[in-house]
Formats: C-alpha cells, structure tokens, sequence
C-alpha cells in the first residue's frame, strides 16, 4: 500500500505538468493553431521560475515569470503564424529549439543547485492527512490548479459562453467566423498567447514543485507528450486532464522499477512514456474506427487565414 500510494502522489505530481500544458494546446489548437513550440516554452518557464523565485524568494513571482515569458514566446510565434501567415510546424520547432537553447545558456549559473523558494503544499477544504485518502489531499498548487480548477475553468469558457463559442467558430471555419464580425487574427493571438502562458507555467510546476532544481535537457520530452495528449484527448480540456494523469503514472512507474530494482533494462523504463505515447495514438483507431470521428480536429488546424483571401 506504501508503494501504491507513493505512485499516486508521484502520477498526479507528473501529471499535473502535462496536464497544465496539454490544456494551453487545446486552447490553442481549439482556435486553429498548433503551436509545436510547447517543449522550447517549458523548458523556458523551468529555468526563468528558478532565476526568480531565488531572486525575489518568492515562488509566486517565479511562476507569474514563467508564465509570462510563455506568453511572450507563444506571441512571437503567433506573429509569425497567425499575423504574417509563417508555417505553423517550421515556426513551432524553430521555437522549441529557441527555447531549449536559451533555456540552457539562462540555467548556467543555476544548474544543479537547489530550489530554495518552492511551492507550498495545498490540502483541500475539510480534508487532511488523517482523512480516508491520506496523504494524496495535500499536494502542491499546481496538482489542484492542473486537474481541478483549470479543466472546470476550461470546459465552461469553451463550451458555455459566447467567447468560447466564437473560439471554436475560428477553429472552425474562420473566413465565416470573420463574415459574422469575430476578429479571427486577434481571438487566435489572444488563444496562442494563454496556452504559451500555461506551458510557461507547466515548467514552473516542474522546477518549483515537482523537481526542486534546475538541470538542462530535464524537460525530456514532455511538451512533445502534451501535445500529443491534445488529439488523443480529443481536443477537450478535461480529458487532457484525465489522459495526463494516466501518463504521469506511467512516467512513475520508470521512476520506480528502477528505485525498487525491476529486472527491466533503465533505458527501457525511461523510454516507456513515449513508447505508450505512440501506442496509444495508434491502437485506438485501429480498434475502434467509429471514434475517429470524436477525435476529429478543428477544421481550419494549421491553416493560416488571411482576410484578404475571403
């Protein structure tokens, strides 16, 4: 029981990155863009939330810095793409390689050294460690803000108002989204720029909360998940909520079998994330044609609209 409920704590401490993450690409890609340049933005985020949580002592301000800076990245990005019409997959790896290498030459100096200024613990109203479910009811912020109150937020605005209406209608079909008076080239900016910010602030969950330390390459792929979660999850933010969770155990799982001594090659379990990842894009639709149709994108994905075209 000990070792089951140490992988829990680990799954939703790992989930909660990939969740933060997978619903700022919904955001995004829910408004026609996709934007591939979610690992460069945590990366970004990661090392930014260190620089400024020791430097203030004060991981809020780390945080508000990491999702600040995956703001300003994913607006680049947006300039390029959705203003000027750029290649969404060329401007998105340009961007992850961007972020990854500033990220590193930003980290020199805090490689390796602890995070002093972390995120405290959060335990929810009328719970507490005596409570039935122990310990797993105090976890730090960003595991409530991840799987909690992010996805209701989410699920609401896109899917009961008007402004998550008129997101969808640009994803959707944007020359007629434009017609109907929606300024298609603003609601697409306003959409890449909150998902950069919670990409930003998936790296920050990661250096201030989950691993307290800064160490170039520490990432390792996960924004390349998170957006792979954004089409297995059907483009809904509480699914991708749920589908991190599930990572995040399998993610723990390679942490454990090497800490308990699995007769299981390390490189196997470290590869084991990705490998579920690939799996679980491709059995599905093979097993069950029918659902294709659930996972269908928006229509307009990855294609840039100029108004001029109409």
């Amino acid at each position: 029981m000990t070792l089951v409920l140490a992988l829990v704590l680990h799954a939703m401490a790992y989930g909660s990155i990939l969740a933060l993450a997978a619903q700022g690409e919904v955001l995004a890609e829910r408004a026609g863009v996709v934007d591939l340049g979610v690992e460069g933005l945590m990366a970004l985020g990661a090392v930014l939330a260190v620089i400024v949580a020791d430097a203030t002592h004060s991981p809020w301000a780390g945080c508000l810095a990491a999702a600040a800076i995956g703001a300003a990245g994913a607006a680049a990005f947006g300039c390029a793409t959705v203003i000027l019409g750029a290649s969404q997959t060329l401007c998105g790896v340009a961007l992850t390689l961007l972020g990854l290498g500033a990220s590193g030459v930003l980290g020199h100096s805090v490689a390796g050294r602890p995070v002093t200024a972390t995120l405290p613990q959060w335990t929810l109203p009328g719970l507490s460690s005596g409570s039935p479910i122990g310990p797993v009811s105090s976890q730090g912020p960003m595991v409530w803000i991840a799987f909690l109150i992010l996805p209701l937020i989410l699920h609401v605005f896109l899917f009961r108002t008007a402004p998550g209406l008129a997101l969808r209608a640009v994803g959707e079909a944007p020359a007629s989204a434009d017609a109907s008076g929606l300024p298609v080239i603003r609601i697409r900016m306003l959409a890449v720029s909150a998902g950069g910010a919670l990409a930003g602030l998936a790296g920050a969950a990661m250096t201030l909360s989950v691993l307290p330390v800064w160490s170039e390459g520490m990432i390792a792929g996960r924004g390349w998940i998170a957006v792979a979660l954004v089409i297995l999850c059907g483009y809904r933010p509480v699914l991708a909520a749920l589908s991190s969770l599930f990572f995040g155990f399998v993610m723990s799982l390679g942490f454990f079998g090497q800490a308990q001594g699995w007769p299981v090659a390390p490189p196997l379990m470290n590869m084991s994330p990705y490998v579920v990842t690939i799996l679980c894009m491709i059995v599905p639709s093979i097993l069950f044609p029918k659902l294709r149709r659930l996972w269908a994108a928006p229509a307009a994905l990855g294609a840039p609209y100029r108004r001029e075209e109409r």
